[in-house]
This record gives structure tokens, sequence and C-alpha cells, in this order.
């Protein structure tokens, strides 16, 4: 039997799946409950991810660049490229930060509000709580982590995934910190230096690239984490939602598709039309026939 929720061949007829855990045979969707495409938005979160971790792991590398053209380079003409460099990334950077967040705030709401449709226990958070969870205080440390194993519990069931979920929050909660003492850290460096008078040096550029290593690698695995996340979420549910026929096995004992007819090669041969019979003619008795 086909698992219906992963979609795993399984030899048994009933129980759990040994793939996913889940039950052989409950249907794949509770009838009367609203379902949402997320294939489509899910790419599009996904790709917002993968340039936001690029631009800032750009960012996070230009004092690191210049750390190594500071012995080559005019201090000025260094400082100049620096702060052009973090001008023409932090403006892309904070616009796709911001728009892949609602995108992927609203595929979060979607893929929580379609495991309303999966039989199995109901998850303990309402599917509001996909989007509000990254606004409340403190309770944004835990709950969108805490909707996500959800979502991966009732789309997929597999342990693997769960594992990666604490992957991508743990390294979340690092790029968050990890920023903000970046940006302060930052900012102070910025105080002293115009105090002493001074000019932006290679111990400087060091400090800075030293700063910035912890959120970057963070920002990476957060990520590429995330990526993955979605984008097998998205085709599990999508799979469940609207199945493709063509990537399953029809059932036993009927064809996949019909038989392409046979080309004809000839005339058809002719049948002889039968003669309609003709009842048999009763001979008239001797009280004649019958008139109105």
């Amino acid at each position: 039997m086909r698992c219906q929720n992963c979609g795993a061949e399984s030899g048994a007829l009933a129980g759990d799946c040994g793939t996913c855990g889940r039950p052989l045979d409950p249907p794949p969707l509770s009838p009367g409950v609203a379902t949402y495409g997320v294939r489509g938005l899910g790419i599009a979160a996904a790709v917002g991810l993968g340039l936001t971790t690029l631009l800032y792991v750009l960012a996070a590398l230009a004092p690191a660049v210049a750390a190594t053209q500071s012995g080559h380079t005019p201090a000025e003409d260094l400082t100049r490229l620096t702060a052009l460099a973090n001008v023409l990334l932090s403006g892309p950077y904070l616009l796709v930060y911001l728009t892949t967040g609602a995108l992927v705030m609203i595929w979060m709401f979607r893929a929580r509000k379609n495991t309303d449709a999966f039989p199995g226990p109901p998850s303990q958070l309402a599917a509001h709580w996909a989007i509000t969870g990254w606004w409340v205080p403190f309770a944004s440390l835990v709950v969108p982590c805490v909707v996500m194993m959800r979502i991966v519990r009732d789309s997929l069931g597999r342990v693997g995934l769960r594992a990666l979920v604490a992957a991508w929050w743990a390294a979340w909660l690092v790029f968050s910190i990890g920023d903000l003492v970046s940006s302060l850290g930052a900012l102070k460096a910025e105080v002293l230096l115009a105090q002493e008078g001074g000019g932006q040096d290679f111990a400087y550029y060091r400090e800075a690239a030293l700063r910035n290593a912890v959120p970057a690698l963070a920002c990476l695995v957060a990520g590429v984490s995330l990526i993955v996340l979605i984008l097998r979420i998205s085709a599990a549910q999508q799979a469940r939602i609207a199945p493709d026929p063509a990537g399953w096995p029809a059932t036993p004992g009927w064809p996949d598709k019909p038989a392409d007819p046979q080309p004809v090669t000839g005339p058809s041969p002719q049948v002889a039309a039968e003669s309609n019979p003709v009842s048999p003619q009763v001979p008239t008795g001797a009280g004649g026939t019958i008139r109105a």
C-alpha cells in the first residue's frame, strides 16, 4: 500500500508507514477544510532568502577585504571604497530583507492552515501565531520555532527535518543577537575613531571583520536551513493538496492510459445485413378477421 502522507510504498495494508510513521489508512485531506497553494509562494520565499543571505554575507566580508588591502591602498581611498560598498549593499539588503520576511510569514500561515486539513492530532497553536508569533515580545523567541515544528510534523513526520528546524532556529537567534552586538560595536568604534581623530587602519578593519564573522556564519546556516525546509514542506503539502496523477502509479488492474487506437489499414469487412424476420402469417380461421 502507498502511504498517503509521504508516498512511500509499504507492504502492509494497515498500520503505520515505515518511512514517515503516519497511519497508512486515513485520507490525505479531511473533507470540508480549506487549503492553500504554497508551491509558488515557497519558491518566492526561498529566492528571497537566498538573496538576503548573499547580500548580508557580502556586506559582512567587506571589512575583511579592506583589511587585506590596507597596506596597498591609501587610507582615504580605502575608506571611500568601503563606505560605497556599504551603501550599495545596505539598501538592497534592507529592501530584500523586509520583502522576504513578509513572504516567509505568509508562507508559514498558509502552511499552518493546510495542516488543519491533514488527518491527525490538532496543533496546540492557532494558525495566526505563524505571523503574530514573530511580533509578540519574548514569545518571538520560541513561538515561530514551535509553529514550524508542528508544520514539519503534520506535513512530513520526519525526525531529521525536526532537527533541521532546531538548527535553523538556533542559527537565527545567534544571527539576531550577533548582528545587534556587531552593530553596537561598529557604532562604538566610529565614536572612538572620531574622538581620537585617527583614520581607519588595519586594526579597525580587522576588528570589524571579527565582529561580523559570527553573525555572517549564523546567517548563512539559518538561510540555507530555512530554504531547505520551505522547499521540502511546500512540495509535500502540494502533493497532498493537488497530487500529480503522472507521479502516482495506477491502481492494479487498471490501465495507466487508454490504449492507442489501432491504425486502419484497409476497409472494414462488410457485414451482410440480415433480412428483417417476418412474423408467420396466421391462417384465417372460421370466424374470419376481427373488425372494428
